[in-house]
C-alpha cells in the first residue's frame, strides 16, 4: 500500500476504535541532551503543505535508558505569526491506539487564528503506532471485528467465547508482539511527550488532549508538572488509579444511558425521513426487541466483519453512533433495514495491517496499565449484574477483554492524579457523552482540585471542543489557549 493511503487509513481506524521503576521527574528528563530535529516534508496526500515531520528517539524501556531505542514520529505546523508565538501545542490523540501525526493539518486547522498564531501545532503517532516504531500482534481476522474487541457476551449472557478469545488474542501478542509490546503504557507515552518537548527545545509545552488523550495529558502533567504551560483536557476519562482502563470500559454503561435518550428524541421527531417510532419512549423497547431478534436470527451481511448483522453488531453500531449525533441517520437506516430483514452495504473497513497495528497498540495500553482479574467467575458476576441494570449495553462493559489473559504483569503502578502542581488545566466536557461520561469527568475535576477549572457543555456526543460541543464552550477554551484567561470557577455552557 502507498504510504499516503496507509496514513489516511490509520487515521480512520484510530478514529473508529487500557512497578519496576519510579516515575521519572522533570529533572531527569531535562538531563537528556537535545538533538536538533531533522524536519522534512511529510509523506501523504491531503496534508497542509506547511506540515513537517521528524522522529524523536526514545528508550523502549525507561528503566534502561541506555538500552534499545525506538522512534516516535512527530509533526508540526509552525506558528502562523512568529511575533505572536508563545510556544508549542501538543495535540494528544485519543484511543488508546489513536494516530495524531496528521492532527496539525486536520483538527489543528479548526483552531481559531489567534491560537494558530500563538503556537507551533505538534502532532504525533504514540509509541508502537503508525509511523513510529510499529508493533503488531498478528490477530486472526475475526478478532479485529469491533464487536469482538468490545467483549459482548453471548445472547444468554455466557462469556465462554469471550474467555476463549481473550486467551487466543493474548497468545498472539505474546507470540508476535516482540519486546515493544511490554513497554506500551500511558506512563511511557507521557515520558515520550517530555522527550518530544525537550527535542523541540521548549522549556514548557501546552497541550490539548482528547478522550484517552486526557488521561495521557493528566499523567504527563502529574509526572512533569513544571514542564506544562496551558493544558486543555477534552472529554475526560475517570483517573481512578485502582481501575484505569477497566473503569473506562465500565463507563459505557452510564455513557449510553446518558446519551441514548437524545437519539430516541431524534428518531421519533415528526418529519424525520428516518423516523423509527411515534414517540421517544417507544424507541428504546423497539431497539431492545430488534437486538434480541437478531440474537436469535442474524441477517447475512456480506463484506462486513463478522459477515452477519447480529444483536451484538447492532449494539456496537449503536454505541459507535452515539459518539456523534451527525451519525444518527446511519443507525436509523440500519434499524429500518433490519426490521425488513435486509442490510445496507457493508461499511468500509481500513486495511487489515492498519487495523492490526491500531488494535495491538490499544490492547497493549489497556492491559499494561493495570492488572485485570483472571477469574472467569468475576466476569460472569459483573456481566450478570450489568445486563440486569443496563440492558442497552448487555453486559459488555464488565466483561472479559483480552486483558483477562494478558501474559505480562504491569511494570509499574498507575500514576495517581493529584492536586499537586500549577493551576493550569481547563477541562471541557459534554454533558451527554457515551464514552467518557460526565460522572467520570467530575472525578478527574475533583482529583485535580485547585489545579483545574471545568466547563460543562450542554451538548451530546464524544469530543467537545470544536467538535460536538457548543459555541460557548469553544469560545471559553479558545480564549484560554490564546490569552491564558481561564474561568475563575467552574462554568456551565447551555
Amino acid at each position: 500500500m502507498k504510504k499516503s493511503t496507509r496514513n489516511a487509513a490509520l487515521l480512520a481506524a484510530s478514529a473508529a476504535v487500557l512497578g519496576l521503576t519510579a516515575p521519572l521527574t522533570a529533572t531527569a528528563s531535562t538531563a537528556v541532551a537535545r538533538t536538533p530535529l531533522d524536519w522534512k516534508k511529510c509523506e501523504g496526500s491531503g496534508l497542509d503543505p506547511r506540515q513537517e515531520c521528524a522522529t524523536v528517539e526514545v528508550p523502549m524501556d525507561y528503566s534502561d535508558p541506555d538500552g534499545k531505542k525506538i522512534d516516535i514520529a512527530v509533526s508540526r505546523i509552525p506558528s502562523e505569526k512568529p511575533e505572536a508565538r508563545r510556544g508549542a501545542l501538543l495535540l494528544i490523540p485519543g484511543g488508546p491506539g489513536g494516530s495524531g501525526i496528521n492532527n496539525p493539518s486536520g483538527k489543528g486547522q479548526k483552531l481559531p487564528q489567534e491560537v494558530r498564531d500563538a503556537y507551533d501545532l505538534i502532532g504525533l503517532d504514540p509509541r508502537g503506532l503508525g509511523r513510529s516504531t510499529p508493533v503488531s500482534c498478528g490477530f486472526e481476522h475475526g478478532d479485529l471485528a469491533t464487536s469482538r474487541l468490545r467483549p459482548w457476551p453471548g445472547a444468554d449472557g455466557s462469556i465462554t467465547e469471550n474467555m476463549t478469545a481473550a486467551r487466543r488474542m493474548s497468545d498472539a501478542c505474546e507470540r508476535n508482539g516482540g519486546d515493544l509490546i511490554r513497554h506500551i503504557s500511558t506512563a511511557n507515552e507521557a515520558r515520550d511527550l517530555d522527550r518530544i518537548r525537550a527535542a523541540l527545545g521548549e522549556r514548557k509545552i501546552s497541550a490539548w488532549g482528547v478522550s484517552y488523550g486526557t488521561y495521557v495529558g493528566a499523567v504527563y502533567n502529574q509526572l512533569f508538572p513544571h514542564r506544562t504551560d496551558r493544558v486543555v483536557l477534552d472529554s475526560n476519562d475517570d483517573p481512578d488509579h485502582t481501575q484505569v482502563s477497566r473503569g473506562w470500559v465500565v463507563a459505557h454503561e452510564a455513557g449510553v444511558e446518558d446519551t441514548f435518550p437524545e437519539f430516541a428524541k431524534w428518531a421519533a421527531a415528526p418529519g424525520n425521513p428516518d423516523r423509527l417510532a411515534r414517540t421517544a419512549a417507544e424507541v428504546r423497547p423497539m431497539f431492545l426487541r430488534l437486538a434480541a431478534k437478531l440474537d436469535r436470527d442474524p441477517i447475512p451481511w456480506p463484506g462486513a466483519n463478522p459477515e452477519e448483522l447480529n444483536g451484538n453488531v447492532l449494539r456496537q453500531t449503536m454505541l459507535n453512533t452515539l459518539y456523534d449525533p451527525d451519525d444518527f441517520p446511519a443507525l436509523a437506516k440500519l434499524i429500518l433495514a433490519a426490521r425488513k430483514g435486509t442490510v445496507p452495504p457493508a461499511p468500509p473497513a481500513p486495511p487489515e495491517d492498519v487495523l492490526q497495528n491500531v488494535v495491538s497498540v490499544g490492547a497493549a495500553t489497556l492491559c499494561n496499565d493495570i492488572e485485570w482479574p483472571r477469574s472467569t467467575a468475576a466476569y460472569e458476576k459483573g456481566v450478570a449484574e450489568s445486563r440486569a441494570e443496563f440492558p442497552l449495553t448487555a453486559g459488555m462493559p464488565r466483561n472479559a477483554m483480552l486483558c483477562a489473559a494478558w501474559p505480562y504483569r504491569p511494570k509499574e503502578a498507575p500514576v495517581r492524579i493529584t492536586d499537586a502542581g500549577p493551576s493550569n488545566v481547563l477541562l471541557v466536557q459534554n454533558e451527554r457523552d457515551p464514552a467518557t461520561p460526565l460522572g467520570g469527568a467530575l472525578k478527574l475535576r475533583a482529583a485535580l482540585g485547585k489545579r483545574a477549572t471545568m466547563v460543562t457543555v450542554d451538548s451530546t456526543g464524544h469530543d467537545a471542543y470544536l467538535a460536538n460541543g457548543n459555541e460557548c464552550g469553544d469560545r471559553t477554551v479558545s480564549r484560554y489557549l490564546a490569552t491564558g484567561e481561564r474561568p475563575g470557577r467552574d462554568k456551565y455552557c447551555d
